[in-house]
């Protein structure tokens, strides 16, 4: 298996040293800055070296070596700052996506494309518009890191272990996300049954402005999480395990929604989205989640395809 990352920067090499620890395949680190993805690549080769890892790490700034590429990660693009939301990324990232989606499209026609550039849902949408690619293969990764962080604050409330607490989210990544405490078990008891709803609410908005308290402590974005995160879906996709992962997806008539990428539970296999799973949500939960999707669907209305 041959695995691209797009972008040398931190959630880049983050996201191609969970894939090598997972010895998913060989990788390919793609930046513009010269020098750069090849001295990421051979610090991690080292890395490999002592752990064991029979996997290749090449690092380039020619797109022609991603051919053959069975999934290709996109971390490209310009960070976000503490006083910036999501949004605030959308016009220069989006030309940034653009020249890769072509890139893509010329050098690895066959693979699968999961974007994390932000605002993650636009920038999937505008890697499948410039793809034409079908857009099963084409998601977005966020859902993992923001129910990562959901379920880092139930745990320290709780004092439970990680593997007894299930959730999902849906939403854009970004502030309209939703998150689903009817949904959430830990063990077999509802969070609701818990947890007071104060409680509850002050962890949901807490999630959400997770990377923002990310930023302001150590001065940049998150990194370690993401770069996790990725690692997980890329290897259900190459597994083919079929693992119900909350993924930026596009809708075409799920959910009541059309022509819009956002987070839904998706199960995640060699195709890319094998299924879209649909939540019975209550009205209240239907309700956020439609103007979460308004929010990503005027994001999307101005960017120039």
């Amino acid at each position: 298996m041959l695995i691209t990352v797009v972008g040398s920067g931190r959630v880049g090499t983050s996201a191609a040293l969970q894939i090598a620890l997972k010895e998913l395949g060989d990788i390919v680190l793609v930046d513009i800055v010269e020098g750069l993805p090849q001295g990421e690549a051979l610090d991690i080769n080292h890395a490999c070296a002592i752990l064991d890892l029979d996997v290749e790490v090449t690092g380039t700034n020619d797109y022609r070596d991603i051919e053959g590429s069975d999934v290709v990660v996109v971390t490209a693009g310009m960070v976000r700052k503490a006083d910036m939301t999501r949004l605030d990324l959308l016009h220069k990232n989006s030309e940034i996506i653009k020249d890769v989606a072509q890139n893509i499209k010329q050098y690895a026609p066959k693979a699968k494309v999961l974007v994390v550039t932000n605002p993650l849902d636009v920038m999937a949408y505008v890697m499948w518009r410039v793809t034409g690619f079908e857009s099963r293969r084409v998601m977005g990764f966020s859902g993992l890191l923001d129910l990562g962080r959901y379920r880092y604050l139930i745990r320290k409330e709780l004092g439970v272990s990680y593997k007894s607490i299930r959730s999902m989210i849906i939403g854009e990544h970004g502030d309209t996300m939703v998150l689903l405490p009817r949904y959430t078990h830990v063990g077999e008891m509802q969070l609701t049954s818990m947890l007071s709803g104060e409680k509850i609410n002050e962890m949901v908005e807490r999630t959400r402005k997770a990377g923002a308290e990310v930023i302001k402590l150590r001065g940049w974005s998150a990194n370690h999480g993401p770069g996790a995160g990725v690692a997980e879906m890329v290897e259900a996709i190459l597994k083919d395990t079929k693992e119900i992962i909350p993924t930026s997806a596009y809708l075409n008539g799920e959910y009541g929604v059309k022509d819009v990428y956002i987070v839904v539970p998706c199960a995640l296999g060699r195709n890319g989205v094998e299924k879209i799973i649909e939540l019975d949500l209550s009205q209240e939960e239907r309700v956020q989640f439609l103007k979460s999707v308004e929010v990503v669907k005027q994001a999307i209305s101005q960017v120039k395809l």
